[in-house]
């Protein structure tokens, strides 16, 4: 256990500490009120029958992202896009920029860009007399994504 090397607490990330820009079109919003955010890869898989074993095996035959986020019930943008749908029935694609960052990290910075998202819904209208602050969600699936920055490794992550 001499020569173990651990992580030091200072080199998570700050949850907090992060940036959200979403691109709608030629604008682009600082979408600070975000709350919470989480885009996730999945790949599709197929069942394999291999002959001369009695299990399948699994190739993977394509992949979808989805995504959700939380965020405060203050802004109008994703209501505008559900009442352009209903009125043109043409559909809005935009880009989301996530970058986290924790100056005190030795990590560095990650910054992830999700590309022609779209949203499956969301709240019209709302309220709640007993809450101290109205928020709202909204799950979204998006087609493509790139990743032009990303984390550096920490002493002692490589062994090799």
């Amino acid at each position: 256990m001499g020569n173990n090397v651990t992580m030091h607490a200072k080199d998570t990330i700050s949850a907090a500490l992060a940036e959200c820009f979403v691109t709608i079109g030629s604008r682009r919003y600082n979408f600070m009120q975000a709350i919470d955010l989480e885009a996730k890869f999945e790949k599709v898989k197929t069942e394999v029958p291999i002959l001369g074993k009695p299990g399948r095996g699994n190739k993977a035959a394509g992949w979808k992202g989805t995504g959700s986020a939380t965020f405060h019930y203050n802004t109008s943008i994703f209501r505008q896009m559900m009442l352009d749908y209903k009125n043109t029935g043409e559909d809005t694609y935009f880009e989301i920029q996530i970058t986290n960052e924790d100056p005190t990290s030795r990590v560095g910075r990650q910054t992830m860009i999700l590309i022609d998202c779209n949203i499956d819904g969301g709240i019209l209208a709302k309220f709640d007399a007993d809450a101290d602050y109205l928020d709202e969600e909204m799950d979204f699936t998006f087609e493509d994504f790139s990743m032009p920055e990303s984390f550096a490794n920490l002493d002692g992550f490589l062994t090799n």
